[in-house]
């Protein structure tokens, strides 16, 4: 599957009625600063459709993409849904409240959520918001995806030893888990196959 054009529809601070709204929907979630902007811009080979900012707690509204595909020559389209980044020590409580209530909103509301690529840095161990999120997913029988970011700043020797606690903790086998990285585009590739089984 190949991404021929990306653009951005809307923000919201609850889920509701866009504009175009009824295309399936592929969702990025996970923990603050763990490369979601990064890896939407890379998926869609743009530099600046999601705003990257080094500063974690950056995405606070629900980010609406519309993404427009073709593979084998067949046209599709697909909405790409940017979450707020989840477990920002520095976010005041309420804030915390209000994201979750935001993001619960949404899994619950969203009757074309297809697939969540949830997202974990592959040089820590997940943490328990992870774990929470991956259970939840779990839980409601949402389809997910885990995808281990950041995968050139650990050796290819190393990265067995890194994946391990992943697959411990949330659940999933080794070929389940995908690497990505946006500096050699690891992991691309095989997410935009994945993507494809669930939109065409």
């Amino acid at each position: 599957m190949i991404i021929r054009n990306a653009n951005f529809v809307t923000s919201m601070a609850e889920y509701g009625q866009f504009d175009g709204i009824g295309l399936k929907q592929v969702a990025v979630i996970g923990k603050s600063n763990v490369g979601k902007s990064t890896l939407i811009n890379t998926l869609c080979n743009q530099n600046k459709l999601c705003k990257t900012s080094g500063t974690p707690g950056k995405t606070r509204l629900i980010n609406v993409f519309n993404i427009d595909v073709i593979k084998d020559e067949e046209v599709g389209a697909f909405h790409l849904i940017d979450l707020p980044g989840y477990g920002y020590a520095k976010v005041s409580n309420a804030e915390k409240i209000r994201w979750g209530q935001m993001m619960d909103d949404y899994f619950h509301n969203s009757e074309e959520l297809c697939l969540v690529l949830h997202l974990v840095d592959i040089r820590h161990d997940p943490t328990k918001d992870d774990i929470i999120m991956s259970n939840f997913l779990r839980s409601v029988g949402i389809d997910f995806k885990v995808v281990a970011t950041k995968a050139d700043k650990i050796s290819k020797g190393a990265r067995m030893k890194h994946i391990a606690p992943i697959c411990r903790l949330l659940n999933v086998q080794p070929w389940e888990v995908t690497l990505t990285s946006s500096v050699n585009k690891d992991g691309k590739a095989s997410l935009l196959k994945d993507i494809a089984e669930y939109i065409f």
